[in-house]
């Protein structure tokens, strides 16, 4: 997760003539919440109170004279650096008290008062879940309410999770980050304001061989058979005609295991795809639409010469990556007077070209902190199988107790049959013309206030190296 203190507000205390100065804190290039100095300095406390002073980064210092301007900008600097050490380190970040921290100054920021409210969720298929929940609820409660309406089986929530998307005008969703623990579900997608956006349930790992664990059940089996029909109609799963034949035949038959099996056989099965963004690999402003899946980032890669180039990128041999912003450049300027600049987000990792041979390459889009969290859950994924573990969960129960069933299910419907593939399409034209729509932004590449820092690296543990039997 990205997160950035980009911008202050002078706001009138209540009740008194003295002003105090808000922090916005931003995730991901949007508005989170906006906070105050005390309360941030609250959390350092609460937080040194638990882990002890040795764990808890140093926090900025109290001044006793009201702050310059100057001095404003060196505190923002600070507590934004703070921010990003805490939620970077794997015990401060993922504690409860960061957290519910985070979600009460997002309730409290939205102006969203805690009451009970019907939630829409998507399923694959474009099938709607109605889920009435409260607007205080955070992730792990809104997924617990969709698992309850579909009626499926406890052990089987952590093999799924709940994604912000954008539906495009045909249909197509946009992945815009995994909703995290640190957010309202409710509150973070109608704070957007936007129809577009929407909450998807899809399954959360990579490995087909969990496909399995997931079949076993009735609503499991319905969920993954749906989120695979639909990879294959929007593209993302590609099959020839006879393929697409056999698929369509399983279908007529309602046999939803074999299509399933089938559909493992063939190319990008349980890949993400991303929609087209900019690459400097294998040269700069090259246009690429990139998917995750398989342990890798699969590139297809447009030249300046129109030539179509395909190739990925081994999670296993990328040493470490990182996710930076800037602000666009609009004839050497941040943009027009009185606008706000979209902040532009890069994926930048470290990658083992050939032995003893690194090089960095970036992807210029605003899908990249989505590009980070696959690349994180992939490592995970492969360190869980390497330790001989397994993803196989049950969903943390609540202190007062477990899962409240809802008294009314839903079933999953089944998608309509497959349509037959036009042979006259071919698959790399497709790819050239949705290449062809992506238009290179100028991106300022100076420092600035919203770039991570260096401890925003993400370090790979999965990082295997290269042997000479690779060469």
């Amino acid at each position: 997760m990205h997160f950035s203190i980009p911008e202050t507000e002078s706001r009138a205390a209540d009740g008194a003539n003295a002003a105090y100065v808000a922090y916005n804190i931003h995730v991901n290039g949007v508005l989170h919440c906006q906070v105050r100095y005390s309360q941030l300095l609250g959390l350092h406390e609460q937080l040194r109170k638990e882990y002890g002073a040795n764990v808890v980064p140093a926090f900025p210092p109290k001044k006793i004279f009201t702050l310059t301007p100057v001095e404003v900008e060196q505190r923002r600097e600070q507590l934004e650096k703070y921010m990003q050490a805490v939620r970077q380190d794997p015990l401060l970040g993922g504690s409860e008290i960061f957290n519910s921290f985070l979600r009460k100054a997002q309730q409290e920021t939205q102006q969203i008062p805690t009451e009970e409210v019907q939630l829409e969720v998507l399923l694959s298929n474009g099938q709607t879940v109605k889920v009435n929940l409260l607007t205080s609820d955070q992730t792990e409660d809104v997924l617990e309410a969709v698992a309850s309406k579909l009626d499926l089986p406890e052990d089987l929530i952590g093999y799924f999770h709940l994604f912000l998307v954008r539906e495009a005008k045909d249909g197509a969703f946009s992945f815009i980050r995994k909703l995290q623990e640190f957010e309202l579900p409710y509150v973070s997608v109608t704070s957007l304001r936007n129809p577009e956006y929407k909450i998807l349930l899809r399954k959360s790992y990579w490995d087909s061989a969990y496909d399995d664990d997931v079949m076993e059940q009735r609503v499991g089996l319905n969920l993954l058979y749906a989120q695979t029909v639909a990879d294959i109609e929007r593209g993302w799963i590609l099959a020839n005609k006879e393929q697409h034949r056999q698929l369509k035949s399983l279908q007529e038959k309602v046999s939803k295991k074999e299509f399933i099996r089938l559909a493992q056989t063939l190319k990008y099965y349980g890949y993400l795809k991303f929609d087209p963004c900019v690459t400097d690999f294998p040269e700069k402003g090259c246009h690429v639409i990139v998917g995750a899946g398989n342990s890798e980032l699969n590139f297809q890669v447009k030249l300046p010469s129109d030539q179509i180039k395909e190739g990925s990128f081994k999670v296993t041999r990328m040493r470490c990556w990182r996710v930076t912003s800037s602000v666009p450049v609009h004839n050497g300027t941040s943009g027009p007077a009185g606008s706000k600049s979209e902040v532009k987000l890069e994926l930048a990792f470290e990658y083992l070209m050939s032995k003893d041979r690194l090089q960095w390459v970036t992807i210029t889009s605003p899908q990249a902190i989505m590009l980070s969290i696959c690349l994180q859950s992939m490592v995970d994924e492969l360190m869980v199988k390497k330790s001989g573990g397994s993803i196989r969960k049950m969903f943390r129960r609540r202190a007062n107790g477990g899962l409240q069933r809802s008294d009314s299910q839903q079933a999953v419907k089944s998608p309509p049959l497959l349509d037959s593939p036009d042979g006259s399409r071919d698959s790399l034209t497709k790819v050239a013309s949705k290449l062809s729509s992506v238009s290179l932004r100028a991106i300022s590449h100076s420092s600035s206030a919203t770039d991570i820092g260096a401890n925003n690296f993400h370090g790979n543990y999965a990082f295997e190296g290269i042997g000479d039997e690779d060469l």
